[in-house]
């Protein structure tokens, strides 16, 4: 209710939630961490990335391909770039330099879709640019945490069995896109007969098998649970399964970042003020920077522009759940695993909340850094760019 009245993401207030009742400031322990916390936490995991694996089609895929392609791979080179520079300047080259730049790459698709929503700007054209370059890192996600996590655990060194794996989890996303069009004739037969209390139990066992499966063949329950989504994308109870988990999802994430933030020390920030001094300017940014660029090579206008920098400078879930594969790595330093879960949490808090911030007054900035009239010129919208635009 606070997050509403302040149009702010309440996934930084879910943390702040964890943060002030557990051990990790003065005062009374009221929280801790516990098993059962645990196990809906790692629920929330897994239905996150269901979700996002439910918002992809190759439908969309294809109708955005140019915003797609040129904005994802603009965010890439330069967000990515800089993240890894930070990361070799503090760690050098190596499987810590990739992570900490995974975490500032990826922007927040929840907390940027819903911002999207409450600023009622769904409807600018420079919206199917921001959605773009979401679809284009929630697809680097699979690939992402798939190498990140056999980097952790030194199940992968080396360049080929880097590749090797990162074309494997390709492989996966393509065969579970094709598939996600046939899924529906398969299915359809047998969901029609289940009740909603049957639906829902359904969908939840193909989430969790999901992530259940991609561990068994050593690959992030993240990534299962993701191409679970992409599996039903295509089929006609797609709709029906988001309305079904809807809740589900909402609860066991909003467990899922309290719980993280039961585990951030606070009394350990000193560790990791350089860190945040030098990653926070940084991923703000890069994030602005690029969401320009992309921007002016899609045609669109230096104001709008601005606009779309300004809707991806905020962090959250997935360099949430980076940072907890971070700190269970057993192949990185013992220094960095003991930071990396206090860095992130207020890396993600300071992100969030200025990036909505940001977003919030981005027509004014753009405003004020562009006033000539020739800049804000709108773009014709061409009929096959748009992205679906999901509130």
């Amino acid at each position: 209710m606070v997050a509403g009245r302040l149009k702010l993401s309440a996934i930084p207030l879910f943390i702040i939630a964890g943060v002030l009742l557990g051990p990790g400031t003065p005062g009374p322990t009221i929280i801790e961490h516990s098993e059962g916390v645990g196990i809906l936490s790692e629920l929330g995991i897994v239905l996150l990335l269901f979700f996002l694996g439910l918002e992809f089609s190759l439908d969309r895929l294809t109708q955005a391909r140019r915003l797609v392609m040129v904005g994802g791979l603009v965010d890439l080179a330069i967000c990515f770039g800089t993240g890894f520079g930070l990361g070799i300047m503090f760690f050098g080259v190596g499987a810590e330099a990739f992570l900490l730049a995974g975490l500032l790459y990826v922007s927040s698709s929840g907390i940027v879709t819903q911002a999207l929503f409450d600023l009622r700007r769904l409807a600018d054209d420079e919206t199917d640019l921001t959605l773009g370059i979401l679809v284009f890192e929630d697809l680097a996600i699979a690939l992402f945490l798939a190498v990140a996590g056999a980097l952790a655990t030194g199940a992968a060194v080396g360049v080929v069995s880097v590749g090797a794996t990162g074309a494997l989890v390709l492989g996966f996303v393509a065969v579970s896109l094709v598939a996600s069009r046939y899924a529906g004739v398969v299915l359809a037969p047998l969901v029609r007969r289940m009740s909603r209390e049957q639906l829902f139990l359904f969908a939840v066992a193909i989430a969790v098998g999901g992530a259940a499966l991609a561990t068994t063949f050593k690959v992030s329950d993240a990534v299962g649970a993701l191409l679970a989504g992409v599996l039903l994308s295509g089929t006609e109870i797609r709709d029906e399964i988001e309305e079904q988990l809807l809740g589900l999802r909402d609860f066991a994430a909003a467990i899922f970042f309290f719980a993280f933030g039961v585990e951030v020390d606070f009394f350990q920030i000193g560790d990791v003020w350089v860190w945040l001094v030098a990653a926070v300017p940084l991923a703000i940014g890069s994030k602005m920077i690029a969401g320009f660029v992309a921007a002016r090579r899609c045609r669109f206008s230096r104001r709008q522009g601005v606009n779309v920098g300004a809707a991806l400078v905020a962090r959250g879930e997935f360099s949430i759940i980076l940072a907890q594969l971070a700190a269970a790595g057993v192949a990185l330093s013992p220094d960095f695993r003991d930071r990396i879960e206090v860095f992130s949490g207020i890396f993600v808090l300071a992100t969030a909340i200025v990036g909505v911030v940001i977003m919030r007054e981005s027509r004014v900035i753009g405003r004020a850094v562009f006033p000539s009239s020739r800049s804000t010129r709108r773009r014709q919208r061409p009929p096959t760019s748009g992205v679906q635009r999901n509130g």
